[in-house]
């Protein structure tokens, strides 16, 4: 990969090994666009943590180049990078004041007292906690000490941020109060973040792209949209969202519609990996796109299903179905009045287009996520 000139981050062919002879992180090419929010997303052990820090420069990576701005970081320590960090854990100091957790990275960067307080209570505004500079780290709560870590790593203005896992310790409220703010403090300064998270709807909410890895590869980077309705693999289909995976044959392929058996029955799905006729392949459906009692006629694919089991999940009820021998098929409707007409055990019709279900290669349920 030749360097991008629009990049602002860039990774090129870089591996990590930590003891000589398993790569943790595999030839990642990865280019990170100034001002752009870009999320390296994957289950434990998938190296995003890994990429992170070798771009933080606390790890080396063993081959391949690492550039921010055009300019090689191999030999820069991190302290000269002028990136700012924000860590699951907020690694604030306990004995000092908010203030003075936010005035000591600029204070190792010799700035004179009037811009340090100035700066400070800019970051306060900026992460809605005027008034509170003298309260230490023990007198706040979770939600506003990773405030706090947040605006210590924007004070000295940074032109890259990075986070790992920064919302990991935070209750579920909180978790989703945050994200709304970082993606608003995101849009406020335009600043390039590159972040760290196991949980996919975090990285759907605050991405402009997601890298998805797996393995120490990544799988595929994209739009959180593009990635959810156009996933290449099935490891991202199944890892983005949930999704129904049928496992069957090509029995015909015509232009991007392949028929598909599975269960006893054909299906019509959209082609996206290449596929050729008796080829094993994962066919996905999304459970919101599984219309329940459709008019006769109106989808390609139509199947009678048995309902095994409904949950209640406020705004909309989780169908478990008995269909094309696979009793774990998940179909989703929203709850509206005249819900109450189907019933575990009943017998319906069920259907969806073919663009709405994908072939994709086959699928390794053995697969931990």
């Amino acid at each position: 990969m030749n360097s991008n000139d629009n990049a602002y981050v860039e990774f090129e062919r870089v591996c990590k090994s930590y003891d000589g002879h398993t790569m943790v992180v595999h030839n990642v090419d990865l280019s990170v666009q100034k001002g752009e929010f870009l999320t390296l997303l994957g289950p434990s052990g998938s190296g995003k943590t890994t990429c992170l820090m070798m771009l933080a420069g606390f790890e080396v990576p063993t081959s391949g180049a690492i550039r921010i701005d055009g300019r090689s970081v191999h030999a820069l320590p991190p302290r000269k990078r002028g990136i700012g960090m924000v860590f699951q854990n907020y690694a604030l100091f306990p004995h000092m004041t908010v203030s003075g957790n936010l005035a000591f990275p600029l204070e190792v960067r010799g700035f004179n007292r009037e811009e340090c307080r100035e700066r400070v209570a800019r970051a306060l505004r900026l992460v809605r906690l005027s008034g509170m500079e003298d309260r230490r780290p023990g007198q706040l709560s979770g939600g506003q000490q990773q405030r706090v870590a947040i605006a210590r790593a924007l004070v000295f203005e940074p032109d890259l941020v990075l986070m790992d896992e920064p919302l990991g310790a935070l209750d579920r409220r909180l978790r989703e109060e945050m994200q709304y703010e970082i993606r608003r403090i995101h849009k406020s300064l335009g600043v390039t973040v590159v972040y760290v998270t196991h949980d996919q709807q975090e990285a759907m909410v605050l991405s402009d792209r997601i890298a998805v890895l797996r393995g120490g590869d990544i799988e595929q980077i994209a739009e959180p949209e593009a990635l959810y309705e156009e996933p290449k693999r099935s490891f991202v289909a199944r890892f983005i969202g949930e999704n129904n995976r049928l496992h069957g044959w090509v029995r015909k392929v015509g232009g991007d519609i392949c028929e598909v058996e599975t269960g006893g029955q054909v299906i019509q799905a959209l082609r996206v990996v290449p596929c050729r006729l008796g080829d094993s392949i994962t066919l996905s459906i999304r459970p919101e796109r599984v219309a329940i009692a459709p008019d006769p006629g109106l989808y390609t694919n139509e199947f009678d299903a048995k309902i095994e089991d409904i949950t209640f999940l406020g705004d909309h009820l989780r169908l478990r179905l008995t269909v094309c021998d696979r009793s774990d098929f998940i179909a989703k409707i929203p709850n509206i009045v005249g819900h109450g007409a189907i019933l575990e055990g009943d017998q319906i019709r069920i259907g969806w287009t073919p663009t709405d279900c994908r072939v994709l290669d086959p699928d390794d349920e053995e697969d931990t996520l």
